[in-house]
C-alpha cells in the first residue's frame, strides 16, 4: 500500500509543478483580472470629461438638483466662466443653466455635444417638479388638493417562475455546465495520456515492475491525477468566491452584480450542486480512458496521438448535448443521462431544468461510480501487458493482446 501512495503523491507533485497546471490555475484568474482592469479604465474615461456644472441664481433648486444627480454633477464649479474654462481643458461635458422666471422654470444647456439622454431625461423630470411646485403655489390650493392631483395609478405585474430570470439562468448554466466539463475533461485526458504515452519504450518500465504490481502503479496513476483535479476545482471555488466578494464591492461591477444578483444567484446555486459530483467522476473516468489510450500507442514519439480517441468521445458526447437543451422530455437525453461517459454531460442538464428527482440522479451516480472501478480495476490487471509491448504492431493486435494478458 505504501508504494501505491508513493506513485500517488509523486504523479500529483510533478503535476501541480508544471508550468502547464500554473497557467491552467491561474489563466481563468489573469483573465478575470485583465477584464476587471479594461472595464476600470473603460469606466474612468467614460466618466472623464462627461460632467456638467449646474449654474443658477436659485440656490435652493441648485442644491436640489446636485443631490438628485450627484453623480453626473461637478458640484465646484459655480460660474459660466468657470464652466467655459473647464470645457476647454475637456474637463466637462457642458453646463446647465437653471432659472425661475415669472413663476415659469427655465433650463438651458450649453456643451460641445448633446447632453446625454438619461440625464435629459433627469433634468426634464426635475423641471417639471418643481413647475408643479410653482404651479401650485401660485393657484392657492391647499395642500389636501394638490395632494389629490399627484393621486398616482397602481401597476403591478407577476412573473412566473419558469419565465424571465429563471430560463435565462438554466440557459447560462448549461452552456457553464458542459463547457466546464468538456474544458477539464480535455485537459486532463491530454495529460495523462501523454505522460503514460511516454514512458512506453523506456527501461524505467521494467524496474518499477520488478519492485511494485502494474495494478498499484496504474491506481497509483489515476489517483495522483484525481488529487491534482481536486485541487484544481477547490482553488476555482476559493478564487471564484474571493472574486465574487470583489466583484460585489468594486465600483465597476457592484451596480452590475446589484442588478443581476438573482440571476447570479440562480447560476452559482445550478454549478454548486450534485452537478459538480457529475464533473469530478466524468473527468475521472475520461482520464482512466485516456491512460489506456496512452498505454496502446507503439512508441513514446506518439504521445500526442494517444489522447485523441477519448478527446473524440468527448466532443461527441458535448456536441451531443446542443439539439437538447430545450428538449428535456426526450428518451434520448434520459437514457444517454444514465450512460457511462455520456451521464456527466446529459444528467447535469436535467438538474438544472428539475428534470430529474433524487431516485434518478442516485442512480446514475451508482452506475458511473461502479464502471470507474470496474473500469479501473479491469484496466490495471492489464496494464503490464500493455506497457511493455513495443512492437511495431497493428493497433487492434496491441490491444488484443493487452486484453488477453491477465497478471
Amino acid at each position: 500500500m505504501n508504494k501505491l501512495w508513493i506513485v500517488t503523491f509523486e504523479t500529483f507533485l510533478r503535476q501541480i509543478k508544471s508550468w502547464s497546471f500554473v497557467a491552467l490555475i491561474l489563466g481563468p484568474f489573469v483573465i478575470f483580472g485583465i477584464s476587471m482592469g479594461v472595464g476600470y479604465i473603460s469606466a474612468n474615461s467614460a466618466e472623464s470629461g462627461s460632467d456638467i456644472a449646474v449654474i443658477s441664481k436659485e440656490t435652493v433648486m441648485r442644491e436640489q438638483f446636485i443631490k438628485n444627480n450627484k453623480d453626473s454633477v461637478d458640484k465646484k464649479i459655480t460660474t459660466v466662466s468657470d464652466a467655459k474654462k473647464a470645457m476647454h481643458k475637456n474637463d466637462l461635458a457642458g453646463y446647465l443653466i437653471l432659472n425661475t422666471n415669472e413663476n415659469q422654470v427655465k433650463a438651458t444647456y450649453y456643451g460641445t455635444s448633446s447632453i446625454d439622454d438619461s440625464l435629459k431625461g433627469k433634468v426634464l423630470a426635475f423641471t417639471t417638479q418643481i413647475q408643479q411646485q410653482l404651479n401650485y403655489a401660485k393657484s392657492g390650493m391647499t395642500l389636501e388638493q394638490v395632494q389629490q392631483l399627484q393621486q398616482q395609478p397602481v401597476f403591478k405585474q407577476n412573473i412566473a417562475k419558469k419565465t424571465g430570470t429563471a430560463k435565462t439562468a438554466k440557459l447560462i448554466s448549461f452552456w457553464v455546465t458542459v463547457m466546464m466539463v468538456y474544458t477539464i475533461l480535455v485537459t486532463y485526458t491530454g495529460i495523462t495520456a501523454q505522460e503514460i504515452a511516454s514512458e512506453k519504450g523506456t527501461k524505467i518500465m521494467e524496474i518499477i515492475f520488478s519492485s511494485t504490481t502494474a495494478s498499484k502503479y496504474f491506481i497509483g496513476k489515476i489517483l495522483g491525477v484525481l488529487l491534482v483535479i481536486l485541487s484544481q476545482i477547490l482553488i476555482y471555488l476559493v478564487g471564484g468566491w474571493g472574486g465574487y466578494m470583489i466583484a460585489q464591492k468594486a465600483s465597476i461591477t457592484k451596480d452590475v452584480i446589484a442588478q443581476y444578483h438573482t440571476l447570479i444567484n440562480s447560476v452559482l446555486h445550478n454549478l454548486l450542486s450534485i452537478n459538480l459530483v457529475f464533473l469530478l467522476l466524468g473527468v475521472v473516468i475520461y482520464t482512466i480512458m485516456a491512460a489506456f489510450s496512452g498505454a496502446l500507442v507503439t512508441k513514446a514519439e506518439d504521445a500526442s496521438k494517444a489522447s485523441q480517441p477519448v478527446i473524440m468521445l468527448s466532443m461527441l458526447a458535448l456536441f451531443m448535448t446542443f439539439p437538447f437543451q430545450n428538449n428535456m422530455d426526450s428518451v434520448v437525453v434520459k437514457i444517454l443521462s444514465y450512460v457511462p461517459f455520456f451521464s456527466s454531460y446529459f444528467m447535469p442538464m436535467r438538474v438544472i431544468n428539475s428534470e430529474a428527482g433524487p431516485v434518478e440522479i442516485s442512480i446514475s451516480l451508482v452506475i458511473l461510480v461502479l464502471s470507474i472501478v470496474l473500469l479501473t480495476f479491469y484496466i490495471s490487471k492489464i496494464y503490464q501487458g500493455l506497457m511493455l509491448q513495443t512492437d511495431d504492431s497493428s493497433f487492434w493486435k496491441r490491444f488484443k493482446r493487452g486484453l488477453s494478458y491477465n497478471k
